[in-house]
């Protein structure tokens, strides 16, 4: 689980933490002589069936006892007053359905970025929506335009080496492009943040993700950035504080295991936010003392305000995390569960559902890489600045 709970620290992986996972020696894996031969079909589904079947059994133990003896000591494990474990009131779920999904009184904000990146140019759009069941209240773009090449200067050759360097130095020998990588996902998240906050105008704002996410406590490794991230959250979080934020996935496996122990109609409340934080912060990489000062600062007077929660709406719909202020938690569960009822398989906010399908209608990667090849048609057909391998990625 996330170290704020079970106070688990990083470690080395080694040949030991193989052969506890898969049950069998690394040495044994890696000798070709284990391997099977070709495709036995019949062997493959009842060794799947087997394993399936077995692994089903044990989370069915592991559940009974997180609902047995985990879930009743929540409260003292974590030192929250509000932790625990709650059943969503039916009366409060038809009211938010009544009085604030379908009013429009709850809007939804998310974005999508789409690229280019060729030898001469990159470009990043970044996309936002903010959605309400009344309609779509706002679309809001920003392009960005990258090129190292300065054209006109007294020196060409030498400008021609420093840009080939500096090419190599971003994405050579295999290297990333970490810089435009982690650029994009700041700047998005803060836009939807920022959008979120003066842009919407419904009483009650859902977002996606974690509403400190990494990227803007670090920003991105853009002082500039964080410090603008933190004026706004600090802003949401201070001020405004009528917030639900769902991420799109729960990968955090330790608290899967405790949404997975949910009963449809059930929502928990686990600890603030404030643990989780301070450990990226105290462990990240800051320009100066100062700057890092900044971020802890942020985090331990505001992240204490927010609480991580759990729900899961349907029977078959998978749990989802959700992040709230302390003060509004319980209306902020039941908001999110009330809209993910809307689509109950799929168990998650459909309101997030239908801002990422209004971003892309009109910010879709489609017709953007549509402009940007109509542009090179436009100047001669340079179409040998596509990097074609990129279409030709291994699957992963």
């Amino acid at each position: 689980m996330a170290r704020g709970v079970m106070g688990g620290q990083g470690r080395f992986i080694g040949d030991d933490d193989y052969r506890a996972g898969f049950n069998e020696d690394l040495r044994s894996t890696l000798n070709l002589d284990t391997w099977t031969n070709g495709l036995d079909v019949e062997e493959l589904i009842a060794g799947i069936r087997t394993h399936i079947s077995h692994a089903a059994d044990g989370e069915e133990i592991i559940r009974a006892t997180v609902r047995e003896k985990v879930f009743p000591s929540l409260k003292a494990h974590t030192k929250l007053e509000a932790a625990g474990v709650y059943q969503a009131n039916p009366e409060r779920l038809r009211t938010v359905f009544e009085a604030l999904l379908f009013p429009g009184r709850v809007e939804a904000v998310t974005s999508i970025v789409a690229s280019h990146d060729s030898l001469p140019l990159g470009i990043t759009q970044i996309g936002v929506a903010v959605v309400g069941y009344g309609g779509t209240s706002g679309t809001f773009s920003q392009r960005l335009f990258r090129k190292e090449l300065a054209t006109g200067n007294e020196n060409p050759v030498r400008d021609a080496m420093e840009c080939m360097n500096e090419r190599h130095e971003r994405s050579g020998m295999g290297r990333r492009d970490s810089l435009s990588m982690l650029a994009r996902r700041g700047l998005r998240d803060h836009s939807e943040r920022a959008i979120l906050l003066d842009k919407a105008q419904a009483e009650w704002r859902i977002g996606q993700g974690n509403p400190c996410s990494r990227e803007l406590l670090s920003g991105s490794g853009y002082p500039r950035l964080m410090t603008a991230s933190l004026a706004v959250l600090s802003r949401l979080i201070g001020t405004h504080k009528k917030f639900v934020f769902v991420p799109h996935a729960l990968e955090e496996r330790g608290y899967l295991t405790l949404g997975h122990s949910l009963d449809a109609g059930e929502y928990a409340l686990i600890q603030t936010l404030e643990s989780d934080s301070a450990h990226f912060v105290e462990r990240w990489y800051y320009p100066t003392e100062e700057v890092r000062d900044e971020a802890l600062a942020f985090v331990r007077k505001y992240c204490r305000d927010i609480l991580i929660g759990l729900f899961r709406s349907a029977e078959h719909a998978a749990p989802c995390l959700f992040f709230a202020h302390r003060e509004h938690a319980h209306v902020a569960a039941h908001i999110a569960m009330a809209d993910s009822l809307i689509h109950p398989r799929r168990g998650f906010p459909m309101l997030l559902e239908v801002a990422e399908s209004s971003c892309r209608g009109v910010f879709g990667t489609d017709s953007f890489q549509g402009l940007v090849q109509d542009a090179y048609t436009r100047a001669g057909g340079k179409y040998q600045y596509f990097n074609e391998r990129h279409s030709r990625r291994r699957e992963t």
